[in-house]
């Protein structure tokens, strides 16, 4: 298969590397718009900043929240909110990096830093938080998982957040149907099956075709094979034959256990769908937990992490951990780095997490009470801290890989569903891409 918006965006990137491209600066003010490799300013500390939110309408009001209390905190300092949907931030960045138009902070996952930080887009922040009151006070974990992603052994974000996989299920269909809890793997098969009534419209779950299928169908695959690496050297495990079964099981699911509408889900047609409908299961992560709250009550499901092996391993792949970026070309770095500051501490980072349901970077946060009444966030916590799990970590470093995981192979992905291709060829298709990715980021890191 080859790459083509892959191998646009790696020539992108080493134009951008070698200062070859000419990056246009827009006209800019205190709200820090200009392109990468512009370096900026530290600035005054007062004034106006822009903060690019990168989960935009589905985390607005928390924000909107948090900017009240920071500028309730800092009246010498106006924050404007610009809210980007997720699936659109890594081209909202890319575009502004090129033609100008960058905010001062913005929400940047672990899943698209690679690209943003070789482009010389963002500020290092080590220093700051050494010298900031979150010394100390950050998962280090969390903050491991960050400098990695980054690619360069920098901390170019400052973590906020991690979620994980997550099975969602109906405790009402299970109980009716004498169904024991889908914990591992062969019990989550059974009742996929006993919970599927096609002629009643009735599904045993709902699988992820669309939009975000990639690092969902990886999950499932590293969860059924127990493979715990994603590298053997500089070879990607991804199209071992223990996986190429498993995801010939999972994708098998498709139509015989799910509805046919599936083959386009992103994850909001997804949730939808298993909020409103009679649908056994749902993968997804803690973000969508108050979601179901709110359509289902506490009373008619749970939320599990992923299924285990029969004998009780535990591999799961990695999620991306969510932070906050300073951009190389505010040009008011002083007051952008207070918002940071302001948002990733206790209060602030609390108020969020507990808004998304997911887990806390910050250490004071994470020990609130809010987490131990949030059984999905407490069971995934519990999971990613105490040892209980083999995480294998996604090559979230690598320059192409949302794009590969992504734009490249979703609709190949659609194509196994639907019969086109086998989970064979579509494993091997993406295994060459990721070792031609690899080698080539080995080649520029030497």
């Amino acid at each position: 298969m080859t790459i083509f918006s892959g191998g646009r965006r790696r020539a992108a990137l080493a134009l951008a590397l070698s200062g070859v491209l000419a990056l246009t600066v827009a006209a800019c003010g205190d709200d820090g718009s200009g392109a990468g490799g512009d370096q900026g300013a530290e600035g005054s500390g007062k004034g106006k900043i822009t903060f690019w939110d990168n989960n935009g309408g589905v985390r607005t009001d928390v924000w909107k929240e948090i900017i009240a209390d920071f500028e309730q905190a800092h009246p010498e300092i106006d924050v404007e909110y610009v809210g980007v949907a997720s699936k659109e931030v890594q081209s909202k960045y890319d575009t502004a990096i090129q033609g100008g138009g960058l905010p001062d902070v913005g929400g940047v996952g672990a899943a698209i830093l690679a690209g943003i930080a070789a482009q010389n887009a963002l500020e290092p922040l080590d220093e700051r938080i050494e010298a900031s009151s979150l010394k100390g006070k950050l998962n280090k974990g969390m903050v491991e998982s960050v400098r990695s992603a980054g690619g360069q052994g920098k901390l170019f974000t400052v973590p906020t957040s991690a979620s994980n996989g997550v099975l969602y299920y109906r405790t009402d269909l299970f109980k009716a149907a004498g169904l024991a809890e889908p914990s591992t793997w062969s019990k989550f098969y059974e009742a996929a099956d006993k919970l599927t009534q096609r002629d009643k419209n009735r599904f045993g779950y709902t699988i992820r075709g669309g939009a975000g299928s990639i690092a969902q169908a990886l999950d499932a695959m590293y969860g059924q094979s127990g493979i715990k690496q994603f590298w053997n050297g500089d070879r990607t495990t991804v199209n071992d034959p223990k996986n190429v079964a498993a995801l010939e099981k999972y994708a098998g699911l498709f139509k015989k256990n799910t509805p046919a509408a599936d083959v386009n889900n992103d994850f909001t047609k997804m949730v939808a769908q298993w909020d409103s409908g009679e649908i056994g299961m749902l993968n997804h992560n803690l973000g969508s937990y108050q979601d179901h709250v709110k359509a289902l009550g506490t009373q008619k499901f749970r939320g599990i992490p992923n299924p285990t092996l029969d004998d009780g391993t535990r591999v799961q792949v990695s999620n991306p951990v969510d932070g906050l970026g300073l951009f190389s070309s505010s040009k008011n770095k002083a007051a952008a780095w207070k918002f940071i500051e302001f948002a990733a501490s206790h209060e602030s980072n609390s108020k969020w997490n507990r808004s998304a349901g997911a887990i806390p970077a910050n250490t004071e946060a994470a020990k609130d009470p809010w987490i131990q009444e949030a059984e999905p966030t407490k069971l995934a916590a519990d999971v990613l801290f105490s040892g209980k799990a083999t995480i294998v970590e996604l090559p979230y470093y690598l320059p192409d890989w949302n794009t590969i995981s992504k734009a490249d192979n979703e609709a190949e992905f659609q194509k196994v569903l639907l019969g086109r291709i086998t989970a064979g060829q579509f494993l091997d298709a993406l295994a060459e891409q990721l070792n031609t990715a690899q080698a080539e980021w080995k080649q520029q890191n030497k």
